[in-house]
């Protein structure tokens, strides 16, 4: 067996196995274990069993298992819900060194059928992955009837009053609807129940600590699972990193009333990657955007001011029209901006906008561009990203509030703001939200081994690098690794970022304080 665990001596935290529940309202800054109530865990639930078979033509090469859980682990005999799990073989069984958990992030995204991660950590690793409690295949959770119906915070958010009148009416008829229809799994989906969960998965396939690689709201799941086990953290990776406290209740207590994609500070993140791009586009002959002389953020405002007036008629290959809205521009750069590999994608969107929204144009082609997810890892369903959400955060209870905060945040990142802030609209009138039972902190237990904390510092368009920054301080021992790159996740950017996850997962050895990675590619370098 591999000596990865780093010694921490007779410091560890001894936490009692205990039912409990942290009080819910924000405080003044972040609490410390020392003050804190021992948190609810998984309250003798019983650990599930594990039945692998193939998974079938649909996944090659993958098994699959469901994990009986308890829905409230208040109740951990009541009620069970499912857990659908996938796992990813190691290729060399015989000197296997452990299993790796995985969560893309979303909220709301399947995350059973991990990737490789990298190709060592897939020799010697069970790789595991599984749709957290509510989503994908572990009972999907469902709030409508009507197919196709859903709350489209992720196609458009509104700009003008009238829009955002009908938003907050159709929001609000929605979440009646979830009301209605979703059962009781809609008010048992936090993050804290999916890290209870994780635990028993953790111990169903026989590990004594848990190896974990979370990227996005990922990053949230592995901060929470540091604080709720702390003493079952083994080599636990955070990738895109969300401030806990900023996604849970704000710093001051004034800042429980602030939506959550306010708080959060997204928007700053974008626009800071909107800026990365322009100023790489400026110099490269090989982006479609570039114009010699030209501040090219004017000429990107300057295409929202005319979508803004006029949308933009396109024509797809099957000879229908559609309009492009300064709404659909906004959200498309900004899911473009996920990944630096899709900047020449963007910048040929771009300039096809430009071009197709000049006075006198003609309807043109459907623009390309990248539909990169926040998560990395696929199509992400708004209802049970909204319960995860909205069972997890703080937010105000008037709907209305939201229209002062999207305008403050277009001041940091135009159109980014609104986008950001309108996602949790749903939250101010969501049934039983917040969950009693989430977890709000503290957010420095001390943990068996250190946590690795990983950001890109040139523009996280979902989670700013600060915010590594920020988390790597409040964990009790984290370790803060750089890319020094935009977009939204460090993994298979940089063969410096991936062998850094090589060694610490196979050997528990940390990159030097400070490390800093370079990109393996340039921005308009054309992807292998």
């Amino acid at each position: 067996m591999r000596q990865k665990y780093l010694a921490r001596g007779t410091a560890v935290l001894a936490v009692v196995l205990v039912g409990g529940s942290l009080t819910p309202a924000a405080m003044a800054g972040p609490p410390t274990a020392d003050s804190a109530p021992a948190p609810l865990r998984t309250n003798g639930a019983a650990v599930p069993a594990l039945e692998w078979t193939p998974c079938g033509d649909s996944a090659p090469g993958y098994e699959c298992a469901t994990a009986e859980v308890p829905l409230s682990y208040r109740d951990p005999a009541g009620q069970q819900t499912p857990i659908a799990v996938g796992k990813l073989p190691a290729v060399d069984q015989e000197h296997k060194l452990g299993t790796i958990f995985y969560n893309p992030g979303g909220p709301g995204t399947s995350g059973r059928f991990a990737p490789e991660l990298t190709p060592e950590l897939h020799q010697r690793f069970d790789i595991v992955g599984f749709d957290p409690r509510g989503i994908g295949e572990s009972a999907g959770l469902s709030c409508f009837t009507e197919p196709g119906d859903g709350f489209g915070q992720m196609d458009s958010f509104p700009v003008t009053p009238e829009q955002e009148r009908v938003a907050i009416e159709d929001t609000t008829r929605k979440v009646e609807q979830c009301a209605q229809n979703a059962g009781p799994l809609l008010r048992h989906t936090s993050t804290a129940n999916v890290a209870r969960d994780l635990d028993l998965l953790r111990e169903a396939v026989g590990e004594d600590r848990l190896d974990y690689y979370g990227i996005s709201y990922g990053s949230h799941l592995g901060t929470v699972y540091a604080n709720l086990f702390p003493e079952r953290v083994g080599a636990v990776t955070i990738d895109a990193v969300a401030d806990p406290i900023e996604w849970t209740t704000g710093y001051r207590p004034e800042e429980a009333a602030e939506p959550q994609g306010f708080r959060m500070g997204s928007f700053g993140g974008a626009q800071q990657a909107l800026q990365t791009f322009l100023d790489a586009c400026a110099g490269d002959e090989r982006c479609a955007f570039r114009e010699p002389g030209t501040d090219l953020l004017g000429k990107y405002n300057a295409l929202l001011d005319r979508l803004l007036a006029q949308p933009v008629t396109i024509t797809r290959p099957d000879g229908t029209s559609m309009e492009v809205t300064y709404q659909t521009a906004v959200i498309r750069t900004w899911r473009a901006l996920n990944s630096a590999s899709a900047s020449a994608t963007l910048a040929d969107f771009l300039q096809q906008l430009h071009e197709l929204s000049q006075p006198g144009a003609a309807a043109g082609p459907a623009p390309k561009v990248a539909a990169q997810s926040a998560s990395q890892g696929g199509t992400v369903g708004e209802e049970q990203m909204l319960s995860v959400m909205c069972n997890d955060s703080s937010n105000p209870t008037d709907p209305r509030a939201w229209s002062d905060y999207a305008r403050r945040a277009d001041e940091v990142g135009r159109g980014f703001g609104s986008f950001w802030t309108y996602i949790s609209l749903a939250c101010a009138n969501w049934p039983g939200g917040p969950d009693p039972d989430r977890y709000t902190g503290p957010w420095d237990r001390e943990t068996a081994s250190p946590v690795l904390v990983i950001g890109n510092r040139q523009g996280d368009p979902a989670t700013p690098y600060d915010d590594a920054r920020k988390t790597s301080e409040l964990l009790s021992d984290g370790r803060l690794l750089t890319l020094d790159a935009p977009g939204h996740g460090a993994r298979g950017e940089s063969a410096c970022i991936d062998g850094a996850l090589n060694a610490y997962f196979s050997e528990g050895a940390l990159p030097a304080e400070g490390t800093v990675c370079q990109p393996d590619r340039g921005p308009f370098d054309p992807v292998p």
